[in-house]
C-alpha cells in the first residue's frame, strides 16, 4: 500500500509528516553547495555551517518569502531526506503539500512540480492552503460556519487568515517575519554598541532575552566584532535594548493584524471575539507577543506548544481523516478546469 506524506516547506524548517511511521521528520530548510552545483550537506548539517562556512561553500536557504528559490536543490534535498528517514520506501506515495495562500499560480505549480516531476513517481500530489492547515492542526473544527482568525508568524512570512466553512474569507501575507526581528537586532546593536553580531546571535538574544513588551529584565553576553578596533569583544545586552529594537517591525504586525479585523464580517467578527485569535509559527516564539496582540485587539489570544509544527500536524490530519480530505486539492484540476 502506498504511503503518504505530508509536506511544510517552511523558509527556516522542513516538515514532512510519515503516514506509515505516524512521525514528524524536521530538519533545518538550509543547503550546502560546493563547486557551484553540488550539494554538500543540507538540512541540520547544513545549518551548522551557516555564517561559518569558507568561501568554497555556499550555505542557503532554498525557500525565501514563502516560495521556492533554489528548485534543483530542494528538490534533491528532500527526496534524500525521504530515502533516508523511509528506507526507500518513498515511490509511488501520495504526497500533500502545504502552500501559502497570497502567491502566483505559477509559485503554487512549483510547489506541486516539486514533487509531481520528481524522480519520486508519485501516485498524486495534491496541495493544501497553509492557513487551513494551522487551524486544522490546531484541533479547530474548519468546516463549521464559525470564524476563525489564524496569525501564522514564519521565518519570513507573517500570514492573517479569517477562515470559515472550510475556506478562506480574509488572507494577508506579509514579507517578514522572524528573520526580519533578527535583522532589527543587528542594525540596532550595531548603532547603539559598535558592534556587529551574526544572525545566529540575533536570533539567540530574540529567544531568550527578547520580549514583545518592555517589561522583562534579562542579560545575556555576546561576542562580535568592535567596529572601531575591528576585534571581536563581548557585551552584556539586556532586554530592553532587544525590545527597542524590535518594536517598530512588531507593530507592523500589529497594523495588519487591525486591518484585516476591520475587513471581517460582523458575525465572523463575533465568532472572533468569542473564540479568540490563534498565533502559530516559529517566529512566533517571541515572549509575550500574544499580550501585544491582545492589548492592540482587545481580543484573547490562544497559543499552542510547538507552535512551528501546527501546519503539518493538521496535514497529518487531513492525510489521515476523511472529515477533512476534502481540504486538499489537485493542480491538475485548477489548471485544466
Amino acid at each position: 500500500m502506498a504511503n503518504v506524506y505530508g509536506v511544510d516547506l517552511g523558509t527556516c524548517n522542513l516538515k514532512i509528516y510519515n503516514k506509515h511511521t505516524n512521525k514528524i521528520i524536521k530538519e533545518k530548510n538550509t543547503i550546502s553547495i560546493i563547486n557551484k552545483n553540488q550539494l554538500y550537506a543540507y538540512g541540520d548539517n547544513a545549518y551548522a555551517m551557516y555564517e561559518k562556512a569558507p568561501d568554497t561553500i555556499q550555505v542557503s536557504f532554498p525557500v525565501v518569502g514563502g516560495v521556492i528559490a533554489d528548485y534543483n536543490n530542494v528538490q534533491i534535498m528532500i527526496q534524500e531526506l525521504l530515502e533516508k528517514t523511509s528506507k526507500g520506501h518513498v515511490r509511488g506515495s501520495e504526497f500533500i503539500v502545504a502552500v501559502p495562500t497570497d502567491i502566483t499560480e505559477v509559485e503554487k505549480k512549483a510547489f506541486f512540480d516539486l514533487f509531481f516531476k520528481s524522480k519520486m513517481k508519485p501516485k498524486s500530489v495534491l496541495l493544501c492552503d497553509k492557513p487551513i492547515a494551522d487551524a486544522v492542526g490546531l484541533g479547530l473544527d474548519v468546516n463549521q460556519p464559525t470564524g476563525i482568525m489564524v496569525v501564522d508568524m514564519g521565518a519570513d512570512t507573517t500570514e492573517i487568515s479569517v477562515i470559515s466553512l472550510g475556506g478562506l474569507v480574509l488572507s494577508d501575507l506579509l514579507h517578514f517575519g522572524g528573520n526580519r526581528l533578527d535583522e532589527s537586532i543587528i542594525s540596532y546593536i550595531k548603532k547603539s554598541f559598535n558592534l556587529v553580531i551574526g544572525q545566529k546571535t540575533a536570533m539567540q538574544l530574540k529567544e531568550e532575552i527578547g520580549s514583545a513588551l518592555p517589561d522583562m529584565d534579562r542579560e545575556l553576553t555576546v561576542v562580535g566584532l568592535d567596529v572601531v578596533s575591528g576585534l571581536p569583544i563581548e557585551v552584556r545586552i539586556d532586554s530592553s535594548i532587544v525590545y527597542e529594537a524590535m518594536k517598530d517591525s512588531l507593530a507592523s504586525i500589529c497594523s495588519s493584524i487591525k486591518m484585516i479585523l476591520e475587513k471581517t464580517p460582523p458575525e465572523l467578527s463575533r465568532d472572533i471575539i468569542h473564540s479568540g485569535i490563534y498565533l502559530t509559527g516559529g517566529g512566533s516564539k517571541v515572549a509575550n507577543l500574544d499580550k501585544l496582540f491582545t492589548d492592540i485587539t482587545n481580543i484573547a489570544v490562544n497559543t499552542c506548544e510547538d507552535p512551528d509544527e501546527t501546519v503539518v500536524r493538521g496535514l497529518s490530519l487531513v492525510v489521515t481523516s476523511d472529515k477533512f480530505k476534502h481540504l486538499a486539492y489537485s493542480m491538475r484540476t485548477r489548471i485544466f478546469r
